[in-house]
């Protein structure tokens, strides 16, 4: 009898390491910044239907690269869990932090678990705060690693480069104009989905999704 193929525990952490890489890799990136009103989100995306930005709930925002159908699974799981929380609490528990806690628990039980496929996406959970200081970007990786970001995330293909060009112009007072020309030269693209999380609207829910017209306006 033949005896089954040995992979050691740390081979096998690799080679799901490796595939989740090559499947974001594949994905246009999404570029989410600071500016003067609020956070911009700005992916690349040839299709007018499959967004890949999002609300989740009244001061929260979702970007994702990858595996459309992984991911549209985790935005749909992340507006119930907002739901929830926020029926059975109060509104304001819904919180950036627990959502971004609530998918790196997610993705990181699927990577760690060798009986499940790692999901093949990147996602950024962003939170519009009542001034700008309490703006948060958190970007959750396939491992379900959490990186808490300052100003400014990219995910996707290219992030590295992409991510130089965005910190070397950016400006967290520029107008809603400016950060999306940043981000659409980083990208290299003309084929933009973009919203916003908008301060000072007085508007309960903050999301807002920004046609072309008015970002060529200025």
């Amino acid at each position: 009898m033949s005896l089954p193929f040995y992979v050691s525990p740390e081979q096998q952490m690799l080679d799901r390491a490796e595939f989740a890489r090559k499947g974001i890799a594949r994905g246009r990136a999404v570029v989410v910044l600071r500016y003067a009103d609020g956070i911009a989100m700005v992916a690349e995306n040839h299709s007018t239907t499959l967004n890949k930005v999002a609300e989740i709930y009244d001061r929260i925002g979702f970007a994702a690269v990858g595996r459309y159908n992984e991911f549209e699974t985790l935005r749909i799981a992340g507006i119930r869990h907002a739901d929830l929380r926020g029926y059975s609490y109060d509104r304001r528990d819904v919180t950036g932090r627990s959502l971004a806690g609530a998918y790196s628990q997610l993705l990181g039980g699927a990577f760690a678990s060798a009986g499940e496929k790692p999901y093949e996406v990147e996602l950024i959970v962003a939170e519009l705060g009542e001034e700008p200081s309490g703006d948060v970007l958190y970007r959750i990786g396939y491992d379900g690693v959490i990186t808490d970001e300052q100003h400014l995330a990219v995910i996707g293909g290219d992030a590295e480069r992409i991510a130089d060009v965005v910190r070397g112009g950016f400006d967290a007072g520029a107008s809603l104009h400016d950060a999306v020309a940043l981000a659409g030269n980083a990208l290299r693209s003309e084929q933009l989905e973009v919203a916003v999380l908008e301060r000072g609207t007085q508007r309960r829910r903050t999301f807002r999704r920004v046609g072309t017209d008015e970002v060529s306006r200025g």
